[in-house]
């Protein structure tokens, strides 16, 4: 039984984490002006075209 409990708890977990992301996602979109969400995993890296490409230029010549 308590295999089940701790099953549902996770399960529970994950969809509360989903319904934050989803908040989040829906309140970047009605308010532009804060910035956009990065999602885990993506950012301004030098790997990244979402982003400028003047800090990696930076990056580059300080190494």
């Amino acid at each position: 039984m308590n295999y089940l409990k701790t099953i549902l708890i996770v399960f529970a977990l994950l969809g509360c984490w989903l319904l934050v992301r989803a908040a989040a996602r829906r309140f970047a979109a009605r308010y532009p002006e804060f910035g956009a969400v990065r999602e885990e995993g993506e950012g301004c890296g030098c790997g990244n075209h979402k982003c400028g490409e003047d800090q990696c230029k930076r990056e580059k010549h300080t190494h």
